[in-house]
């Protein structure tokens, strides 16, 4: 292996055999990742900062690229935009080839159709992510690599990143922590009077003071169960949920907890206690070589013998860069639970969580995000679990 190869493998952010294997597996020779979310794991950590928050310009889009070569990793490219020429001065880039080019998607695919054309090997088959690469530049990849099959990489790449590493689950850990301490903070200042539009822009305050970047906060108050921020008054004696998302270098923190302007009942301790018994029962069996299925049917059980069965629901979902990422564990509309018999390994991070809306006395939620460990799970950022009361 010649010096500079070395130095690369050295130097990649991911585990190269990981994703060559990975690769091997779906036959594909070239990879090509144009989300955010997979061209900062790829980067190992970077996003460019002008486009954090968009992606639209003039009549086109920003659209970052690396192209990968199965068990080359030393022929990897970054393809950017023109913009991004001062981070390359800052040296913020791994790969050996770093190209920038005009913010359009097309003219990004371009440059990495040409990277391609360049590179040794035959190229047979050529992973893209289906979902996140725009038409015309489809178009200009398929007229420029014609002799290739073009299929979607998306299950390579999210078996790539299932499992985090600890610097990830530090990362998680403070995205959960400062979500919920954000949170608290918002409970602690509620009076009668403030509208749900006011605590929302609280808690942006207040994950924005914290370091995180606020992504989004469904909201409930009283006996209403719309979760959209409004002009809704808070009345004295209102319970509260915040489910919100924040974003700490680039990975979530998902998480809900209930707030009451006042003291709760015996019946609001109890239907919160019903939640997080089913919380705590998913948790038990969550370890490493665990089946998927294994937490739902834990939780199910008590969903079943509950007295307000009718109104409860249970999910569960991997955590990440992104919410809903492997493991994928129950079927939906919106992808398959390909991972509800595949033994959970450690280090994925999954978030449980437990709904209740109860017709009287309203909307109650906790929402967890957990890491698998060798003989358990641990929680990330498992505080203000019970009534945060407002003072």
């Amino acid at each position: 292996m010649n010096k500079l190869r070395h130095d690369v493998l050295k130097s990649a952010p991911f585990d190269t055999a990981r994703l060559d294997a990975l690769l091997e597996d779906e036959g594909i020779d070239i990879l090509i990742a144009t989300s955010k979310h997979n061209v900062q794991y790829l980067l190992g950590g970077y996003r460019f900062f002008f486009f954090e928050h968009m992606d639209a310009t003039g009549v086109s889009r920003y659209l970052p690229v690396v192209v990968y070569q199965k068990g080359r990793p030393d022929n990897t490219a970054y393809i950017g935009s023109e913009l991004e020429d001062y981070e390359r001065q800052l040296g913020k880039f791994w790969p050996r080839v770093i190209e920038t080019a005009p913010s359009t998607s097309a003219g990004a695919i371009r440059r990495a159709v040409e990277h391609i054309r360049k590179l040794p090997g035959p190229v047979g088959k050529v992973g893209v992510e289906a979902s996140f690469l725009p038409w015309d530049a489809a178009k200009v990849l398929q007229d420029g690599l014609g002799h290739a099959q073009i299929v979607d990489a998306c299950f390579p790449l999210e078996r790539l990143r299932a499992c985090k590493t600890k610097a990830e689950l530090t990362l998680l850990r403070e995205a959960s922590e400062r979500v919920v301490a954000s949170m608290l903070a918002v409970f602690d200042g509620c009076a009668p009077g403030q509208t749900k539009n006011e605590r929302v822009d609280r808690l942006r305050r207040e994950e924005i003071g914290r370091g995180l970047t606020f992504e989004y906060c469904l909201i409930t108050a009283g006996t209403n169960l719309n979760r959209a921020p409004s002009d809704q008054r808070l009345a004295a004696g209102d319970i509260l949920s915040l489910d919100s998302g924040g974003n700490y270098r680039g990975y979530l923190g998902d998480l809900c907890r209930m707030g009451i302007l006042g003291e709760p009942d015996a019946e609001l301790e109890d239907l919160l206690g019903a939640v997080e018994e089913i919380q705590q029962r998913a948790r038990r069996p969550i370890r490493r070589g665990a089946a998927g299925a294994e937490i739902f049917a834990a939780a199910q059980e008590l969903v079943d013998a509950s007295p307000h069965r009718g109104c409860l629901d249970f999910t569960a979902h991997g955590m990440g860069l992104i919410s809903h990422e492997a493991p994928r564990l129950i079927s939906n509309e919106s992808y398959e639970g390909y991972d509800a018999t595949r033994p959970l390994e450690a280090g994925m991070v999954i978030s449980i969580e437990t709904t209740l809306r109860h017709p009287k006395r309203g909307f109650i939620k906790l929402e967890d995000t957990v890491a698998v460990a060798e003989g358990g799970c641990e929680g990330l950022g498992d505080q203000g679990r019970g009534w945060n009361r407002a003072r």
